[in-house]
């Protein structure tokens, strides 16, 4: 996979990394096509990852788990949009024309200053793109009753980033918000198969409905709930239908890439991902292998 380019392919830019309107030490940018960039707070990132690679597994992958500050839901809008323009500038900088915020808290919280403060100044022909508005694009299509129900954790409900993105697409629609604040550490402790699970995923399931017992469509909008559909599925009423979003996010990023053929010439296809964390890389392979249902190999970075 190509992440370093000739010095005469680099481009300098500034950027600001303090959130103050001050630029921070001149940068370059390798200008050659480089791989895809996906980046999660923590794990579950890697079934967004894992669709994406699925659908479109000709392109070179770059995949950033800052796993050693997650949990990123708990932290201030502030500091997650540090952290995560710190992962961006990373994955630019290893060759990336596209990064993917595969992490709702990022997507709700630095993504949009990151897209209108900081690339102006980084490259405005990079792209980085956000998980929240391809998930909701396909709501209107599926909610008969239009009423929506979305489990996330705390640092998303309160963002309130669904209930805006659902609302400027579909005026119609209304939506309740649940955090679920156990269901991402039982999928990370391996215990997200127990009855341990099951009581945490049917009290939410059942407070979320209580306060609108119209919903007919539930979003998990958390990229570790996926390993607890099944789950979900055994405690919502017959006729609720349960919205992951790695195959939303796939198909919309297909979807772009179609649509702009110049970033897609930017993004190199030999089949290959990379792999980084901030904390042991053995535990992310651990980890990784009970996301991805297979082993990887990972190095380890540190992100500033």
């Amino acid at each position: 996979m190509q992440a370093r380019a000739h010095p005469q392919q680099w481009t300098k830019i500034a950027v600001n990394r303090n959130n103050t309107g001050q630029m921070s030490e001149i940068k370059t940018l390798p200008q050659v096509p480089g791989p895809i960039g996906v980046f999660d707070s923590g794990y579950g990132g890697l079934t967004i990852y894992n669709a994406i690679k699925r659908l479109m597994p000709q392109y070179d992958y770059l995949y950033i788990g800052d796993n050693a500050r997650a949990p990123y839901g708990t932290r201030s809008f502030d500091v997650v949009y540090d952290f995560t323009l710190q992962a961006v500038k990373f994955l630019f900088e290893s060759g990336c024309h596209l990064v993917i915020l595969a992490c709702n808290t990022a997507s709700a919280k630095a993504l949009r200053n990151i897209q209108q403060l900081d690339l102006p100044n980084m490259d405005p022909a990079r792209r980085v793109l956000g998980i929240i508005r391809p998930t909701v694009e396909c709501v209107g299509n599926v909610t008969k009753s239009r009423h929506v129900g979305v489990l996330a954790t705390e640092g998303t409900i309160k963002s309130m980033s669904y209930p805006l993105e659902i609302k400027k697409l579909f005026p119609d629609i209304e939506v309740v918000g649940k955090a679920c604040p156990m269901w991402a550490s039982l999928v990370e402790a391996n215990e997200h198969l127990t009855p341990g699970a099951d009581y945490f995923v049917k009290r939410d399931i059942d407070a979320l409905l209580s306060r609108d017992p119209q919903i007919d469509t539930i979003i998990l909008g958390c990229t570790h709930y996926p390993l607890l559909l099944d789950r979900v599925k055994q405690f919502v009423p017959q006729g609720v239908t349960v919205l992951t979003q790695g195959e939303a996010v796939a198909q919309s990023l297909q979807d772009y890439l179609a649509r702009h053929s110049e970033i897609g010439a930017k993004c190199t296809k030999g089949g290959n991902t990379m792999f980084y964390t901030t904390e042991s890389v053995t535990k992310f392979k651990e980890q990784a292998s009970r996301f991805l249902n297979y082993q990887v190999q990972a190095g380890k970075i540190t992100l500033v």
